[in-house]
């Protein structure tokens, strides 16, 4: 019916399976969801997670890497001003990415990677706040600030806090979209 064949439909399943996004019951698959718990437990890994690879981006990173980040920064700082939410949550996401790739850890970056792409519908939810989506450019921007420093102290401890607000704000959003949904709005 799709006109496409089975093996890269075969593929995709497997991925999103080892991502634990999918589960597989006999010849069916269902998508996963995430509960709020889930959802607490995957923002409280990267709290702690994510600061220590704001340590190890203070001191690994390169000049260009850093220049990279900036570009990113000043992406999300131009769609930010004109309300693009799509181009915001693209530059937030690869903010991120980004520090995770330029840690220098294969496995932090993967379980990080794994974890944010698992939370990616709330993450929307999240930055199309025009209050946060403001915030969190801030707060990027101040991280960015830290690693040009070289300051890993710093910049550990402004990732924490950035990741707890992404935490409240994304959880806030989540109640709010149960409770539209309980209603029936």
């Amino acid at each position: 019916r799709l006109e496409v064949s089975r093996t890269p439909v075969r593929e995709a399943l497997k991925r999103l399976k080892q991502e634990g996004l999918v589960e597989e019951s006999g010849h069916s698959v269902t998508v996963v969801g995430i509960s709020e718990d889930d959802l607490r437990d995957i923002f409280e890994v990267r709290l702690r997670v994510e600061g220590y690879v704001a340590r190890l981006c203070a001191g690994r990173m390169t000049a260009e890497e850093l220049a990279q980040l900036r570009e990113v920064t000043d992406l999300q700082v131009f769609y930010t001003a004109r309300g693009g939410a799509v181009g915001i949550r693209d530059m937030d996401s690869r903010f991120h990415e980004l520090m995770y790739q330029f840690c220098g850890s294969h496995v932090l970056r993967d379980m990080l990677t794994m974890l944010h792409h698992k939370i990616q519908r709330f993450r929307k939810m999240s930055v199309e706040n025009p209050r946060r989506a403001e915030q969190a450019v801030r707060e990027h921007l101040d991280i960015l600030a830290a690693l040009e420093r070289r300051d890993g102290n710093e910049a550990e401890r402004l990732t924490v806090l950035h990741v707890r607000n992404a935490m409240n704000s994304t959880l806030s959003a989540a109640e709010k979209q149960t409770d539209r949904e309980r209603s029936g709005g």
